[in-house]
């Protein structure tokens, strides 16, 4: 397959419904589904506000808005991304729930339809190796949000082919991102290196370096990132990030990939970050303030 020009999207939380969007504004049809209609409505209501966003900002015309709209199919049936050229998987980092539906997909897709997960931290071959496919199956690893972030890291693991890297490498391309290509390796470049920065952030607050708010001044202002590490923690999602941790540390079985205690308490007590309203800010207050953790 030297061009992609379908697109099929499984998961419509905040992930898919973002390549949905930015996939459908470069002109491909996409369908984008999930089994649970609450969350698909919510990612299209997620999509057409981001839309109406842009086009509040004058960086989309209404025609091109439209336009936009019109290429988006939601569905709840696995069988309706079956006719897409290219099925792009972003469902919780689950390897039971992931290859589940890969399995099923496998058979219902034709022979050249190109096999593509959005994981972070899991391993491609991981979920290749639960198809026939392999040879067709790829990474394609994007950032929160997606209609901002640039990024999309090409996971190439030993069965891949040229061609279908290449296709994807195009793909990312061809809707407007940035693509750099990484080995089948857990956590791939950048967790690998942002994970335990985020972890030692952490474990600093632990014991006692700084408060939440100078760790996360120091960042900024000392290294000119746009967020400090708690502040980018709480955005991701405590659990997200604690999930990912997990998967890296029973890879790599390195303390630096372990999640701190700190991290598996606020989990534990629900607090996730901004998505609850408390993590390691407090989200109820305007602007936000450190929350306190008993520390």
């Amino acid at each position: 397959m030297s061009k992609i020009s379908s697109v099929g999207v499984l998961g419509a939380g905040l992930m898919g419904s973002g390549i949905a969007q930015v996939t459908a504004m470069a002109g491909l049809p996409v369908v984008l589904r999930d089994l649970n209609d609450g969350i698909l409505a919510r990612g299209r209501e997620a999509i057409e506000k981001s839309l109406a966003r842009l086009a509040e900002k004058g960086k989309l015309t209404a025609e091109a808005w439209e336009a936009t709209l019109g290429r988006l199919r939601y569905s709840e049936d696995l069988a309706s991304v079956a006719p897409c050229d290219l099925v792009i998987e972003a469902v919780t980092e689950d390897i039971q729930l992931k290859n589940a539906l890969w399995r099923e997909l496998d058979l219902l897709c034709p022979p050249g339809t190109i096999f593509a997960s959005n994981t972070s931290s899991l391993t491609i071959a991981a979920m290749a190796a639960a198809t026939k496919r392999g040879d067709r199956f790829v990474g394609l690893h994007f950032f929160s949000p997606v209609p901002l972030m640039q990024l999309v890291e090409v996971v190439r693991t030993v069965t891949t082919s040229q061609a279908t890297f290449e296709a994807a490498w195009s793909f990312a391309q061809s809707i407007g991102k940035e693509p750099i290509a990484a080995k089948d390796t857990t956590g791939f470049v950048v967790n690998l290196l942002l994970v335990p920065y985020m972890l030692d952030a952490v474990r600093a607050l632990e014991h006692g370096v700084a408060s939440v708010e100078d760790i996360d001044k120091g960042m900024r202002l000392g290294c000119n990132h746009p967020m400090g590490p708690f502040t980018l923690l709480d955005f991701t999602g405590l659990d997200t990030a604690y999930n990912v941790a997990e998967i890296m540390y029973r890879e790599y079985r390195e303390a630096r990939y372990a999640p701190p205690p700190l991290l598996r308490r606020l989990v534990l007590l629900g607090y996730l970050g901004r998505k609850t309203g408390r993590g390691f800010y407090d989200y109820s207050k305007s602007p936000p303030v450190a929350a306190d953790l008993g520390l």
